[in-house]
């Protein structure tokens, strides 16, 4: 019985959005399900998915908040 845990920060995946959609979750799920199927021959129906939606707030990178952290990112791009 394996038991998957997705971590996604509380944003949408496009402008306007504050969350991932019930489109995009149902996805993740029916995804990750079925890579535990053809990797380790786990039956769908043994599988269970948590998606974790976690405010950005409360998500940090590099020492700083993820808002920071992406603000100094902007700031200075990779060369």
């Amino acid at each position: 019985m394996p038991i998957v845990t997705i971590q996604i920060t509380r944003e949408g995946s496009t402008p306007g959005a504050s969350a991932a959609t019930a489109e995009e979750k149902a996805a993740l799920i029916k995804g990750v399900s079925q890579l535990l199927l053809d990797v380790l021959n786990k039956p769908l129906t043994s599988t269970f998915v948590v998606i974790d939606e976690v405010e950005t707030e409360n998500w940090g990178r590099g020492g700083l908040p993820v808002e920071q952290f992406r603000q100094q990112q902007d700031a200075n791009p990779p060369r």
